[in-house]
């Protein structure tokens, strides 16, 4: 089965950064989370799924299709939400809308009206007078209207409050139910935890992880221990950290018995955390 999306060996490069042969699938009604601190490349991954920017090497199929060569008929099918994204302050939604109508061939007026009822969504509102929540929602149903098969998603909860970002995940898990397939871009590791599918760990431009939000959580234990402990300089711990009480570190689950800690489940926070101070080389497997 053709995946809805497919990278292949990606290439971006910069004076001082350099997206490395970065590939990755992903599969249709999931919602995949793209993880990495700034500076790793998320920004430049997404800008060049996007078309904006161009690749100096590798590949971007969407259904088979190279966006390279169907640029225009791949845009249609996708849609972009992004927190930083802003409209015309003082323009009507109506007017906004009707602007953005304008650039897709199957946009459906009744989605529309649809999607902006069930996001209480008021037509005659400006920009201006949207919560940081609404506005993510206006752009969700912008991309709804025009049948968009893949939602790319940048930062959307990030500045909300608790109960607008738990309202927004809730509204991400209900697009997966009916078949929408989300890339998930957030620092927010919570947003994952609660939603992810699958993760995607990108690292100094490398893809340091791809697999499923469970593997990737069964993969590590972390060790709790105190900086005088004679398993302290073991080679089996991985990025270790300060805490408040001594130093914390991952091991591989396979590796935990063989050291003489203590070890428990991590979370994707802490895995993320420790995996970024490790200076072992990049890997794609989990």
């Amino acid at each position: 089965m053709t995946p809805i999306l497919a990278v292949r060996d990606l290439v971006k490069t910069y004076p001082a950064f350099r997206l490395d042969r970065v590939g990755f699938t992903l599969e249709e009604g999931r919602i995949t989370g793209f993880l990495g601190r700034n500076g790793a490349g998320k920004t430049t991954t997404l800008h060049l799924l996007l078309g904006l920017l161009r690749p100096d090497g590798g590949e971007i199929c969407f259904r088979g299709q190279s966006l390279r060569t169907h640029e225009r008929e791949i845009k249609q099918r996708v849609g972009f939400v992004s927190a930083g994204l802003s409209f015309y302050r003082r323009k009507k939604l109506s007017a906004v809308t009707n602007v953005v109508r304008s650039f897709y061939d199957s946009w459906d007026d009744a989605v529309c009206r649809r999607c902006m009822d069930r996001f209480g969504l008021d037509a005659g509102k400006t920009a201006e007078q949207l919560s940081n929540g609404m506005k993510i929602k206006y752009q969700l149903a912008l991309a709804l209207s025009h049948g968009a098969d893949l939602l790319i998603l940048d930062e959307p909860t990030s500045g909300l409050d608790p109960v607008s970002r738990e309202d927004l995940l809730e509204l991400f898990l209900d697009l997966r139910d009916q078949g929408a397939t989300i890339l998930f871009s957030t620092h927010i590791t919570s947003d994952l935890d609660k939603t992810a599918d699958r993760i995607l760990l990108l690292t100094d431009g490398h893809l340091r992880a791809d697999c499923s939000l469970s593997e990737l959580l069964a993969a590590y234990r972390l060790a709790e221990y105190e900086k005088s402990d004679p398993a302290a300089a073991s080679p089996l711990l991985i990025g270790p950290r300060r805490t408040r009480t001594g130093l914390a570190a991952l091991v591989r689950a396979e590796d935990a018995a063989a050291l003489p800690l203590p070890t428990r489940a991590p979370t994707l926070d802490e895995i993320f955390v420790h995996l970024e101070k490790e200076e072992a080389p990049c890997s794609s497997n989990c």
